[in-house]
């Protein structure tokens, strides 16, 4: 994966694409990129990570390159106002989570031994399909509350949350206040196969993670 598809997108597709001044920097920007699955990490600790200088600009344009190249999508915040949205930091998702495998040292996440991994995994996965199946994907996050997805598209509107993990009203409380606010929108909690049944106690559509990644939300568009 590394030979065949990381360093010919990045060495030789990325620089057909814009004058790329600093490749070594452009590939230690997708390695922070790899390494934060479906996190929300802000320009300045991205450029913080890196081992080469870089300024913000320039990390903004890499992110920018490596979204063109259908390597990482920086997701924004879901706001009314467009400064909003620029100034919030972006929601790193490599689109492919083979991807992930190639560059982690320590092999894909085991789900008993490595439970917070794994849902990063999960949920990368899950907003990658998003992405890659042309719906608009974006997060929300009005502290301390938080919505994964905010996916907009041929789909429909959702709000997703996406746990591996117990669903109970603490787990969805961001969920439910999102979809308060903002009527348009259907909820929609993504977890484990086992764990739909939770999700209808709170009067939320669940659907297992496994179906999510190979259909979307197909058996509950109607």
């Amino acid at each position: 994966m590394r030979d065949s598809v990381i360093e010919p997108a990045i060495g030789r597709d990325i620089v057909s694409l814009a004058l790329v001044r600093k490749p070594a920097l452009l590939r230690q920007v997708f390695g922070v990129c790899v390494g934060s699955p479906a996190q929300i990490v802000s320009l300045q600790k991205i450029q913080g990570q890196l081992r080469d200088p870089g300024a913000l600009e320039t990390v903004a344009h890499y992110l920018a390159l490596l979204e063109e190249a259908y390597l990482v999508a920086a997701l924004r915040k879901h706001a009314a106002l467009e400064t909003r949205r620029r100034a919030a930091p972006p929601k790193l998702v490599t689109l492919n989570n083979a991807l992930l495998a190639a560059a982690a040292t320590a092999g894909p996440p085991d789900p008993e031994r490595e439970p917070a991994r794994f849902g990063a995994w999960v949920e990368n996965a899950c907003l990658a399909f998003a992405w890659n199946s042309g719906q608009l994907v974006s997060y929300w996050r009005e502290e301390p509350l938080e919505v994964d997805a905010v996916i907009e598209g041929s789909w429909g509107s959702w709000a997703l949350e996406i746990s591996v993990g117990e669903v109970d009203r603490g787990r969805i409380a961001g969920l439910l206040e999102f979809v308060r606010r903002h009527r348009a929108y259907r909820p929609l909690v993504i977890t484990d196969a086992g764990r739909t049944a939770a999700a209808g106690r709170y009067g939320v559509d669940a659907l297992a993670w496994q179906d999510f990644v190979m259909s979307g939300p197909v058996t509950l568009r109607a």
